[in-house]
């Protein structure tokens, strides 16, 4: 792959002009300066290497849990077909717990569900499959329906799935697709759970955020995008309403038993970056870039799955993580009066209060 890649960087650079006979001066020229981008290319991929073997190594700590430590748990996983929540299903799976991927293709879940049956191997959880379509509020209503009237318990809730700058549409009730999708249908999903969740403490959530939040704001005269949209900063706004609907929703679980948590997965090699385009010229340095610096999707779920399992965050309460350490975050995202001002709009967009 590595292999394919440097190449096809070299043929780039190489010229298009009409074929002439060349002098031997223009081969000698003509055979340095791809001998130059070849090394150039070469160069920086074994630099990019050694990057990834001697430094990314160390940047992500693997977690090791007893194998029966989540038997008996039941976990519901948004967007757990693909990419990292694809990852996280697979290593609770393998911890023997009860995996209810909430994916909105059902298809797609389908092979994603045989996967990882596959690569758990015989002594695994289980996994079911639901359907959940997070930009339509009545299909958020039919999941929480059913899920109450056939589950006993929800141990953990992961609000995982999310779209990342797509082109300006809107989501089935007229709000803007990423706002709607990544804020306001895990907004009432986990609204519509709170009960049961309750019923089943201790118990945990997990909100997935993303550094990108820094580049966001609240702006509450057009959180719709009507008046401006930048696929950007709407991306960031959505990630932010996720850390400030943690900070929020943390004060009224207070002494119920369960718990909400944040985290910042970092930079992970997913298809979320479907909706961003890369010219044909810089797709080989992107994958090259790529495999050395993202981490994997095994790599970027392993806060999920801290959160999820670990003895050593239980009771604590509205933090966000990163790398499974607690992460200081900016000023706004902590912001008390902004948060319970989009926490009172978000009831009323959801239609939980007129």
């Amino acid at each position: 792959h590595i292999s394919q890649s440097v190449l096809g960087v070299a043929v780039c650079f190489l010229p298009h002009s009409p074929v002439v006979q060349p002098s031997e001066s223009n081969k000698g020229l003509a055979l340095m300066s791809v001998t130059i981008i070849l090394a150039a290319v070469l160069g920086g991929g074994v630099l990019l290497i050694a990057r990834r073997i001697f430094s990314r190594g160390s940047a992500v700590k693997m977690l090791h849990y007893p194998s029966e430590i989540m038997r008996g748990k039941t976990i519901i996983i948004t967007g757990a077909n693909s990419g990292i929540g694809k990852a996280t299903a697979l290593e609770l799976v393998k911890l023997q717990a009860r995996v209810i991927m909430a994916c909105r293709d059902q298809q797609r879940a389908e092979e994603a569900a045989q996967e990882i049956r596959l690569e758990a191997g015989a002594d695994q959880g289980e996994i079911v499959i639901k359907n959940l379509d997070l930009a339509s509020l009545k299909s958020v209503h039919s999941f929480c329906e059913e899920i109450i009237q056939e589950e006993p318990r929800i141990d953990v809730l992961i609000n995982n799935a999310g779209i990342f700058q797509c082109p300006y549409t809107k989501t089935e009730e007229g709000f803007e697709m990423q706002f709607g999708v990544n804020h306001l249908g895990h907004f009432l999903l986990t609204h519509l759970l709170l009960d049961l969740l309750k019923k089943s403490a201790p118990s945990r959530i997990v909100v997935v955020s993303s550094k990108l939040y820094k580049y966001g704001d609240i702006n509450f005269e057009d959180l719709n995008s009507e008046q401006v949209y930048n696929k950007a900063f709407a991306y960031g706004r959505s990630k932010l309403a996720n850390l400030l609907f943690t900070c929020e929703l943390a004060k009224h679980l207070e002494e119920t038993g369960v718990t909400v948590n944040a985290l910042t997965p970092g930079i992970v090699r997913t298809n979320l970056g479907r909706h961003v385009s890369i010219s044909p010229l810089a797709k080989p340095f992107f994958n090259l870039a790529s495999w050395a610096f993202f981490k994997s999707p095994l790599e970027g779920a392993q806060t999920s799955i801290f959160l999820a399992c670990s003895p050593d965050v239980e009771g604590v309460q509205g933090k966000c993580f990163a790398n499974c350490k607690e992460e200081e975050l900016l000023p706004k995202a902590t912001d008390e009066e902004v948060a319970r001002k989009l926490w009172d709009i978000s009831e009323i967009m959801v239609g939980l209060t007129k």
